[in-house]
Parts: C-alpha cells; sequence; structure tokens
C-alpha cells in the first residue's frame, strides 16, 4: 500500500508539470493548430504511460479516467483553442483543476432571467448530506459482500450495478471538493440517474455528465459536421450518435486494460455500440410518435433499468469479474480499514 501510494504521488506531481508547461509555456509562445499539437506530445506520452505504474483499483481506474481519457481530450481541443481550457485561465491552480479533473464550471446565470417565484422554488437537500448517505450505503454494499457466497447471481449483479453508481458518485465529488475549494460554482457531475425514463435520458442527460460534456466537442459535433456534408442532417446526427457511443466504449477498453492489463475483449465497446444503436432507434420512434402515445414513467423507468442492469450483465461487467477485478476491489475496502485500525493508536496517542 505505502508503495502505491508513493507512485500514485509521482503520478500527480508529473501531471503537476506537464500542465504546468501547458500553462507557462505552451498557451502563452505556440499558436493554436498543428504546432501547438505537436508541442503537446510529449504531456500526452506522460498522461498515458505514468497511471501504467499504479495497480490499485480505487487509485489507478480513476486516474486513468481522470488523465488518460478527460485529460488528453481537453488538451486536444486546448492545441485548436477550443473546449474548457480557452481561453486558458490566468491561475495556474484553475487551469489544473479544469484539465484533469471532472468538472465544468457553471456560467454565471443572469439573475433577472433565471429567479424564480418563491412558491415554485424546490428545496434540494444538502449535498454533504447526500454525499454522506451515499458513503454510508457504499459501505453497506461493501459488507454485504462478506456473504456472497450465499446470495444469488441476479442478487450481486444488483449489488454491483449500486456499487458502480455510489462509488463514481463518491469519487466525482472527491475529485470537485479542490475546485470548489478554489472558489469555483460548478455544474451538476450527474442527475440521479435511476430516474431515467430512457436511454437516451440516463446517456444524454444524468449519467456521468461529465463524460457527456467531453465526448460532445471531441466526438460527435466534428462527426456530424463532417458527416453532414455526406448523408445530410438526418443521417448526419445519427453517426454522429453512434460515432460518440464507440468512441466511449473504446476508452472504457483502455480503463478495462489499465485495470486488468490483458488484452482487450472489445465486449465493453459492444456494450455502448449496442446503446448506441438503441439510442438511435428510440429518438427515430419519439420523432415518429412526435405528441402522441409515450409511456408512463412508472413503466418506461423500471424498464430503462432493467435494459441497463441485463447488458450490463452481458457485456460490460464479464471482462472485470473475469480478471478479478471486482473482488479485487472488494479486496481494497479491507486493506484499507486494516490500516487505518493499525495507525489509530498512534492517531490517538
Amino acid at each position: 500500500m505505502e508503495g502505491e501510494l508513493k507512485n500514485f504521488i509521482k503520478v500527480w506531481i508529473t501531471t503537476i508539470f506537464c500542465l504546468s508547461y501547458c500553462h507557462y509555456i505552451v498557451s502563452r509562445l505556440i499558436p493554436k493548430g498543428l504546432l501547438r499539437l505537436i508541442s503537446l506530445l510529449p504531456v500526452f506520452y506522460l498522461l498515458i504511460t505514468t497511471p501504467l505504474s499504479l495497480h490499485s483499483f480505487h487509485l489507478c481506474g480513476p486516474t486513468t479516467f481522470f488523465l488518460v481519457w478527460l485529460g488528453i481530450f481537453k488538451l486536444l481541443l486546448f492545441s485548436f483553442d477550443l473546449g474548457p481550457l480557452s481561453p486558458p485561465p490566468p491561475s495556474l491552480c484553475h487551469f489544473i483543476s479544469i484539465a484533469c479533473l471532472p468538472i465544468k464550471i457553471k456560467q454565471n446565470p443572469n439573475p433577472k432571467i433565471t429567479q424564480k417565484p418563491r412558491n415554485l422554488i424546490v428545496q434540494k437537500p444538502n449535498k454533504s448530506v447526500v454525499v454522506a448517505v451515499k458513503a454510508l450505503l457504499l459501505g453497506l454494499i461493501v459488507h454485504i459482500y462478506e456473504y456472497r457466497s450465499h446470495l444469488h447471481p441476479y442478487v450481486i449483479l444488483a449489488l454491483y450495478c449500486c456499487h458502480m453508481y455510489l462509488a463514481l458518485e463518491s469519487i466525482l465529488a472527491l475529485a470537485a471538493t479542490p475546485a470548489r475549494a478554489l472558489g469555483f460554482e460548478l455544474e451538476p457531475q450527474s442527475d440521479e440517474p435511476y430516474l431515467s425514463t430512457s436511454l437516451q435520458d440516463f446517456w444524454g442527460r444524468r449519467w456521468n455528465l461529465m463524460v457527456t460534456n467531453i465526448l460532445r466537442p471531441t466526438v460527435y459535433v466534428p462527426t456530424r459536421r463532417v458527416a453532414g456534408r455526406l448523408v445530410g442532417a438526418r443521417g448526419a446526427r445519427l453517426a454522429a450518435v453512434m460515432a460518440t457511443f464507440a468512441v466511449s466504449g473504446l476508452m472504457h477498453e483502455v480503463i478495462y486494460y489499465y485495470l486488468t492489463r490483458v488484452r482487450p475483449t472489445w465486449e465493453v465497446t459492444w456494450f455502448f455500440v449496442l446503446h448506441g444503436a438503441c439510442v438511435v432507434v428510440e429518438v427515430e420512434v419519439k420523432k415518429a410518435v412526435s405528441g402522441g402515445w409515450m409511456l408512463h414513467p412508472a413503466v418506461s423507468r423500471p424498464l430503462t433499468l432493467l435494459f441497463l442492469a441485463v447488458t450490463g450483465n452481458w457485456l460490460f461487467f464479464p471482462q472485470l469479474v473475469r480478471n478479478g477485478v471486482d473482488t479485487k476491489a472488494i479486496g481494497e475496502y479491507a486493506i484499507v480499514m486494516e490500516s487505518v485500525k493499525a495507525n489509530l493508536p498512534h492517531l490517538q496517542s
């Protein structure tokens, strides 16, 4: 554990140096375009290779997601003076936070436009309380894993789905803490995905919105622009949706490789391709019945979650389970607890 933490610190020190180079040299001295892209190639290399020194699920997984996916995609946009890093924030801390953390800065709203009557304002639960409740639920699920041998496979599948959701929510909330401490007002990172009424609602408006926000300018918009010249507006929109899901699948394959260190089986890519095709069909059906009959949310919500669970069990989880990533992730909770118990007397003294 100590060696893993040292490697984790080295990875993030390297990242800070790379992003300092981007902020102080690239953004100020190198013009946008191909030349800036070439100047960032050493940074891409370091962001891709340094997380390979990590082997812990809870350190390697998020770090790969932040640096190899979000970080590189944001810097690709930055190469052409696009995306959240353009124009570059004046502060290095701001630049680093935006570049490698799963956050999106909220634009200052016009209070005259956004102000609502008091009787229409819905009081939402305190975010800290919500995060604490989700952390407790995650701890309960980890405790239930001790009885896995007595549980039905479908129950274990449900636990895995809940675990993934709660773990991602906790990681995103933790990653956003430094940005909030710097005074950023952030866009929501997700929006209660268990309330999704369709796949389009789940992937586009509720689940891990940080990925949606980075895939839209890097994949969806360019694909739609290029395809529009070849197949027309309607075909371009559908091609852009499929391309976005395919790239998401490929990036998940990359994260899976960092976690398993085995050759990809492409199951998770097919998971996203399947969901992309289903979203395309869903969009076309909605257009065909616009203003007509639609499923009630009481029906569409459980159907959406059921489809996600079934296809996840078929294509999303098998590669992780086959390589023991689930067992390793669960075991790391026990290691952390043992470490805390071992160091507790020293802390009290």
